[in-house]
């Protein structure tokens, strides 16, 4: 079951990454089937390296007792070496896992085949060498072989010289492994490396396909928090309005003052179902392309005319002048909505709320200072966090507190765009309430 669900997962994997089948069907095969693999090499290794290893050819001529001598010892020389052999096919199965272990082991078969008079072998170190390079490294193919060859040629020699074995043992012995360890080093470098830059390769496609993943995941959270902030600021403000002109006009006599607060309230809430449905239209029909503000920012004049008409006292002034960005703009214009919406909300009894804007050559400042607060705002509040996102946005910074007596500020700081001339003209608007 649950290498069905691992298959499964892995064809998955495959389609989402679009790999091309893998090519030949014996390879194919061989892949999905690596068991079966190591157990026919181990057998087919088994089979070519245990009929040499009952090869021994006594010397003849030597006479008696010594004959059976050397009869006993030969049959036990290829016993050991049958069982080497046995153990040595056997560690195969586990090659992939301990391919140094399968490694050392064929070049002590290598070394016990230099005790046969006969010249023998097996394809059992072509095998281990291929492995080492494929299954770990090839610096490790090429050590290996170096000190394989080397330890087997170095004992070779002290073999001969001890009168252990002719010379000529020693170079076919020599000779004949490292051909095989050879042939298999170099294929196992070549298939070694191409499997290492596959693995590469796939594992790279595997980290963009998650970078990818978080990155949408990002991308969805910023689009989410930019679409509870607008709606924010949209309802919020626009909610206060109409309350507020509808409370006026259920509390006036005058059916004139009445119908022109009701006629405000209507304007209200169809400005901010425009606005909406703006907003709403970009969700729907925009592309990658579509800005995360809207086209047009709002002006802060028309936050300070709704809240006049709602009957609040509000003094607006803009002193100096300088050429911003959108999103400078966009938040100015949204800073203005959200302090004002929070006099209205906070301090429904103020005497005043003054607005204020201020261009410099380096910054701009928006400030919004009331009285009358008669219910303590919270840093922790939506309004005002989206506020904090769109100045750090824009590049500068928010601070709101109490300054006492029910006195309320809101300051805001934003860079403005270098290099543009600046115009000393104040300009101020007062709005009364009209009692």
């Amino acid at each position: 079951m649950s290498r069905s669900l691992s298959r499964s997962a892995s064809l998955r994997e495959e389609d989402e990454l679009r790999l091309p089948r893998p090519p030949g069907l014996i390879r194919r095969f061989w892949s999905r089937h690596p068991v079966a693999a190591d157990v026919v090499i181990a057998l087919t290794c088994l089979l070519l390296s245990v009929v040499p290893a009952t090869l021994f050819a006594p010397n003849r001529s030597v006479r008696g007792d010594t004959v059976s001598i050397i009869d006993v010892s030969s049959l036990a020389i290829s016993i050991t070496i049958t069982i080497m052999v046995v153990s040595a096919c056997a560690l195969l199965l586990r090659r992939r896992q301990w391919p140094f272990a399968a490694f050392v082991a064929a070049y002590v078969l290598a070394l016990a085949y230099l005790f046969l008079l006969e010249p023998a072998g097996g394809p059992l170190l072509l095998v281990a060498s291929y492995t080492l390079a494929v299954y770990r490294s090839t610096r490790a193919a090429w050590i290996g072989l170096a000190i394989g060859i080397g330890s087997l040629t170095l004992l070779s020699l002290l073999l001969q010289l001890t009168g252990t074995i002719t010379l000529q043992i020693a170079l076919n012995g020599v000779l004949g492994q490292l051909t095989l360890a050879l042939i298999g080093t170099l294929i196992g470098v070549n298939v070694g490396g191409r499997k290492r830059y596959l693995e590469a390769v796939i594992g790279r496609s595997r980290q963009l396909l998650v970078e990818r993943d978080q990155q949408g995941q990002i991308a969805a959270a910023a689009e989410r928090a930019r679409i509870a902030r607008e709606m924010h600021d949209i309802v919020s403000h626009s909610l206060t309005v109409i309350v507020a002109l509808s409370e006026g006009a259920a509390a006036t006599e005058d059916r004139g003052q009445a119908r022109a607060a009701s006629d405000a309230a209507a304007d209200t809430a169809r400005g901010a179902l425009t606005e909406m449905r703006s907003m709403l239209g970009v969700l729907r029909d925009g592309g990658a392309d579509v800005p995360l503000a809207p086209s047009e920012p709002l002006d802060p004049r028309a936050t300070v005319a709704a809240a006049q008409r709602a009957g609040y006292p509000i003094t607006f002034t803009v002193s100096g002048k300088a050429e911003v960005s959108a999103a400078t703009r966009h938040a100015v214009g949204r800073i203005v909505q959200e302090g004002v919406t929070n006099a209205m909300r906070h301090a429904p009894t103020a005497n005043m709320i003054a607005v204020r804007i201020e261009y410099s050559a380096s910054h701009l400042v928006v400030a919004i200072d009331n009285d009358g607060v008669v219910s303590a705002t919270s840093d922790s509040g939506f309004g005002l966090r989206g506020l904090h996102e769109r100045a750090t946005h824009a590049g500068g910074h928010v601070r709101s507190h109490s300054t006492g007596a029910g006195r309320w500020s809101l300051r805001a700081e934003l860079p403005v765009q270098a290099g543009q001339g600046q115009d000393d003209v104040t300009h101020v608007e007062r709005i009364g309430r009209d009692l």
